[in-house]
């Protein structure tokens, strides 16, 4: 508390001035007391392009000016002159003279950690297999809800900008989430309390947490990382994104737990690379160059435990998607390409016929008439497309009412459910597929003109909740019947971003991301 008054007192105790300074003046003076000297983030978040990538610079000297509201960022109105808004809008989004650090130091030094309690059971009576967690980005909380009386448990502060999805422990009894400016957080969900937290980088983009429960890996922008931490959150090993002769480093853009093959799969984003890291002690040696000579340097393999094997490609992968079996993956990039690549053979073996943007990172994957299909939205075309992962040809295109985001289906539904987040005259309906028919039979839309996306259904299929991602009072998760696709329930929500079901992500359903 006395770190953040102190913090507010160096903000707005001053007089308004009467010219205009430098940007670097005024963010020294009034900001760098919250957000770092160096921009990298105390108490504030990261204000770095990388941090800031989704917002223009009108939008940066609004909050700037405004505030924002259920935070600790006040209004500058009366403090800086209009023209200074703009000004520091515009020089935050230039790189800092400073390239951002973030070393095993830096990440030992932010760990706060307490024992969970030696609790038997959870302390209340929800169905621990059946919470859901809220990502709130209204006022930054999580929220965790008992998913068959579709009651609030308990609302739980997080730090700025959760998102990537939350990992959960392999008992169901922690989950971990990963906030924008680089913190990971352990939150307890019998006790409904934080345990730990730990910041591994700048900027961060998602976690994932190994099938075993032992390690947490984190995928890194700044720096260049993928950071590898034990279930309590101590630093394990620091992985640099590098291609294999170390010259050219990539951010990294995702990681996901490969549960069958005790690995971690990782994506990077400025490399037509991808990486699987194995977690199993007993991993076969990692060969780091084309082996021509057992007498020459490249054919000494490296231990596989937590080293890279790299498995070259000929496009950058800016999504992917496991097939059920999680030897293939489904990859695309940004130039409209598609593969499917076989991480036993390390290589892709087959093209996909997918044009536009296909968002494969939210597919979901559901049985029809004795085969195993995939569908995915696409962010540039309004279409659903249905592959099947026997012989990978396109089943069907799906036309929607707009470009989507998310897809949700359970085994137990004969439904999966579209969003349309991506065209604003589509966002506020969710479109429902009959995954028999292959047909969209009903749209929803409860609130017209206010964002309505991300579903995600309870452990036994029998109902979804969709989100109202609209700041409170707007803000809402509506609770969908899934036989009827009648909307029987309005829980308030503040911007609710995304929601989670302990039970679907462990038994790795297929109607849900992972």
């Amino acid at each position: 508390m006395k770190s953040l008054l102190a913090c507010l007192i160096a903000a707005l105790g001053v007089v308004p001035l009467a010219r205009s300074e430098e940007p670097a003046v005024l963010y020294a003076r009034h900001c760098a007391s919250c957000h770092g000297p160096d921009r990298w983030g105390r108490l504030g978040p990261a204000l770095l392009p990388e941090s800031l990538e989704r917002l223009r610079a009108p939008q940066i000297a609004a909050v700037i000016r405004d505030g924002r509201p259920a935070t600790q960022m006040p209004s500058f109105a009366g403090t800086l002159a209009e023209e200074d808004f703009a000004a520091l809008a515009t020089w935050l989004l230039r790189p800092a003279a400073e390239p951002p650090q973030w070393d095993e130091e830096h990440i030992r030094a932010s760990r706060e950690a307490q024992p969970p309690r030696p609790l038997a059971r959870p302390i209340h009576e929800a169905d621990p297999r059946n919470l859901f967690v809220v990502v709130e980005q209204g006022d930054h909380h999580l929220s965790v809800l008992d998913g068959d009386r579709f009651t609030v448990l308990a609302r739980l502060p997080t730090h700025f900008a959760v998102h990537g999805g939350p990992k959960f422990s392999p008992d169901g009894r922690f989950v971990y989430t990963a906030s924008r400016d680089g913190w990971v957080e352990k939150f307890d969900l019998w006790a409904l309390e934080r345990v730990a937290q730990v910041r591994v980088g700048i900027n961060a983009r998602n976690l994932a947490v190994s099938a075993d429960g032992r390690f947490v890996a984190v995928a890194n922008y700044l720096p260049h990382t993928l950071v590898i931490l034990d279930a309590d959150l101590e630093p394990v090993k620091i992985l640099t994104a590098t291609s294999r002769d170390g010259k050219t480093e990539s951010r990294v853009s995702a990681v996901y737990d490969a549960a069958p093959r005790r690995s971690f799969v990782v994506a990077l984003k400025d490399l037509p690379q991808l990486w699987e890291v194995s977690y199993d002690e007993h991993a076969a040696p990692v060969y780091d160059g084309l082996v021509h000579d057992y007498r020459m340097a490249e054919a000494l393999g490296r231990p596989g435990f937590l080293h890279p094997r790299r498995v070259d490609l000929d496009l950058v992968l800016d999504d992917f998607f496991f097939d059920p079996s999680y030897r293939r993956v489904l990859g695309a990039s940004r130039d409209g390409r598609a593969q499917v690549i076989d991480l036993d053979v390390g290589r892709p073996v087959a093209e996909l016929a997918l044009d536009g943007m296909p968002h494969l990172g939210s597919g979901v994957v559901f049985e029809r008439q004795g085969r195993t299909l995939m569908a995915s939205t696409n962010l540039q075309r309004p279409v659903l497309s249905v592959i099947d992962l026997d012989d990978w040809h396109t089943v069907a295109e799906v036309p929607l009412c707009g470009q989507g985001f998310f897809v949700r289906t359970h085994e137990n539904s004969r439904y999966a459910f579209v969003d349309g987040m991506m065209t604003k005259e589509c966002r506020d309906g969710i479109q429902v597929l009959d995954k028999e028919t292959l047909q969209i039979v009903a749209t929803l839309r409860p609130e017209p003109g206010k964002t309505f996306a991300h579903v995600e259904f309870t452990r036994d299929g029998r109902h979804a909740l969709a989100s109202v991602m609209e700041p409170a009072p707007d803000g809402a998760l509506w609770v969908i019947d899934t036989q009827t696709l009648q909307l029987v329930r309005r829980i308030p929500m503040n911007k609710p971003i995304g929601k989670y079901n302990v039970a679907n992500k462990l038994e790795r359903s297929g109607g849900t991301s992972h």
